[in-house]
């Protein structure tokens, strides 16, 4: 299985630990491997809003330099980890939705990827307001066609995770590890009714009022999506 790892924040503290304890309890569940992405060094520039990655093949986006290695790693990958503390208003931290917006161009309304339609996600969060990011987050993965979406918010109340007491550490331990085996075994479903939702509405407005000779129309055209449903 190939992962891809993304991590919120650049510091090495309670999330990072967090998701340490649940990649060795995958390795523990058989062949694993991964690539990690650490934000913001990877993506160090803000989304600008510009929307050429909308409106055109993705690479136009001004920061297609940044985007591109991780557009490859995603495609290549079996499963997708999204870890991050809860920083304020925004739930997730600020590097985390600066890379969701960078990756826009994934969702059913512009140019969906079928390799998509087959992947899991997960997404582990710690701090006081773990369950906001969660929320957030799976909601765009569902947007891109990700087939199951699993997670893990851990609600600390506390700054070190070394400084929890020692059976509050093993009980988080063994909560990840049991996502961790949960998430390796999880198998392909249905796809979620909000993303069949999502694709023929998409269908009905690209194809009615975005056009002939403009993208996404093309590239929907191009990929079979106006003639059947490729969930």
């Amino acid at each position: 299985m190939k992962v891809v790892v993304f991590h919120g924040s650049p510091r090495k503290g309670n999330t990072y630990i967090a998701t340490k304890i649940f990649m060795d309890a995958m390795f523990q569940c058989g062949e694993v491997s991964y690539t990690e992405f650490f934000l913001p060094k990877d993506v160090p520039e803000f989304c600008l809003g510009c929307q050429l990655c909308l409106g055109n093949p993705r690479e136009k986006c001004p920061h297609a330099h940044y985007v591109d290695p991780i557009y490859q790693a995603i495609m290549e990958a079996d499963a997708l980890v999204f870890a991050t503390p809860h920083y304020g208003a925004a739930s997730m931290t600020g590097s985390m939705k600066n890379l969701l917006d960078h990756l826009d161009f994934f969702t059913l309304t512009v140019s969906p990827r079928k390799e998509m339609f087959s992947k899991k996600a997960f997404i582990l969060t710690t701090a006081t307001g773990s369950a906001a990011a969660v929320q957030q987050i799976k909601k765009c993965l569902k947007s891109w066609g990700i087939n199951r979406v699993s997670s893990v918010g851990i609600r600390m109340f506390i700054d070190k995770w070394d400084k929890m007491p020692i059976k509050k550490q093993k009980k988080l331990e063994k909560r990840l590890q049991k996502a961790a085996r949960n998430f390796h075994s999880m198998k392909k479903k249905r796809p979620y009714a909000s993303s069949v939702f999502m694709y023929y509405l998409n269908r009905f407005i690209i194809k009615k009022f975005i056009g002939d000779g403009n993208y996404p129309f093309e590239y929907w055209k191009e990929n079979g999506y106006f003639d059947k449903c490729p969930f």
